[in-house]
């Protein structure tokens, strides 16, 4: 049943191990904060054991991390560098927030060079490096939200809502019961903390999850499937009702069914999806005929691609022009309007449920 391989392996790793990260940092986050209140979560429990596990987590932290870079500079698709890894903005995908990734993995990488050093560095030049490191969660949290290609995923969203809920909750205490903290201190403090969700909140509907982003973040054209960035939307959008219905360029996740059958000069699979474009959806029909194998699937002899928007009666029409794995490159015409070059990233499972991303640019020939 499976022709086409899932997308790299690394941009699994990739998202997993960052989303996985945050959750932890956050839980570094709320143990330091619990600890200068001499929090213990279990009567009778050692304090040991709690600075023991918040030792660990930070461990495990930079472990996670480190895999996280890894797997993101050896993906092919953003071409990251290792310098991206390290220096903010130096990266041409989505410099900003790839920044302040980076900007993260700095301040963690000095807060574990300064406590290896600590017995030379000193208490207090160290006790300054490890509050400045707290600065790490924030900017580790707008980095997945405007670098990641999940914010727009539920669950990705109640994640990051649980974190930033367990850290303002655990800032909100410690204000709370700081000792010798004036009424007003604790006051201006905590309308601090319900701004700064408010702020955070936000920035989120505004900005990732909006349709568009991937653009206004700053991810290179090339990816986009975008011939020019300064390209009026109009001149990919004049023809045919399917191209006027079609704004390009584009970049969307998919979701589908695929069905393999056997046919008479040989077999069948046909994928059919949706391109989930908000206030656009797309549907996508793609057929590839060719010869069974014995492993499973079929070796490609021909194809046939349409690509309709909802409610257009004529659609972009094609076929494939390149395979290789899970990635499929399409050349789709319709009457009136430009080629277009339809990219696709998927994966087929056992039951036949069809996952993915996809994306158009206009072609100028």
């Amino acid at each position: 049943m499976i022709v086409a391989a899932a997308p790299s392996p690394l941009w699994y790793l990739s998202r997993g191990t960052g989303a996985v990260t945050l959750v932890l940092l956050t839980a570094t986050v709320v143990l330091g904060i619990g600890g200068t209140l001499r929090w213990r979560p279990a009567a009778g429990l050692p304090r040991f054991v709690i600075d023991g596990l918040h030792r660990n987590l930070s461990l495990l932290v930079v472990v996670l991390l480190a895999a996280h870079v890894l797997t993101a500079v050896l993906d092919p698709f953003a071409h990251l560098r290792a310098l991206d890894a390290v220096v903010p903005l130096a990266s041409a995908y989505r410099p900003l927030w790839l920044g302040l990734g980076a900007l993260a993995l700095d301040l963690l990488i000095a807060l574990v060079v300064t406590s290896l050093v600590r017995a030379r560095l000193g208490l207090r030049a160290w006790r300054a490096v490890h509050w400045v490191a707290y600065a790490c969660w924030p900017v580790a949290l707008l980095h997945g939200l405007g670098a990641g290609t999940d914010a727009s995923t539920r669950w990705l969203q109640a994640l990051t809502t649980f974190c930033a809920v367990a850290v303002a909750v655990a800032v909100a205490t410690r204000l709370v019961r700081s000792p010798g903290a004036s009424v007003a201190l604790r006051a201006g403090g905590l309308g601090l903390v319900a701004a700064t969700l408010a702020a955070g909140t936000a920035f989120a509907v505004q900005g990732p999850l909006q349709p568009g982003w991937a653009r206004h973040a700053g991810t290179p054209t090339a990816l986009l499937g975008s011939a020019s960035s300064t390209r009026p939307a109009t001149t990919a959008q004049r023809g045919t009702a399917a191209a006027r219905a079609i704004t390009l360029p584009f970049a969307a996740s998919l979701a589908g069914r695929a069905r393999e059958r056997r046919i008479a000069t040989g077999a069948e699979l046909r994928v059919l999806a949706r391109i989930a474009i908000p206030g656009a959806p797309l549907h996508l029909d793609m057929r590839l005929l060719g010869r069974p194998l014995d492993s499973g699937g079929l070796e490609m002899s021909s194809s046939r691609v349409s690509l309709r928007p909802d409610g257009a009666a004529a659609p972009y029409r094609g076929q494939i022009v390149a395979l290789h794995g899970g990635r499929v490159e399409a050349r789709l015409t319709a009457p009136g309007a430009r080629p277009i070059r339809l990219r696709i990233a998927l994966r087929i499972d056992a039951s036949g449920a069809v996952t993915g991303t996809a994306g158009a640019q206009e072609l100028l020939e």
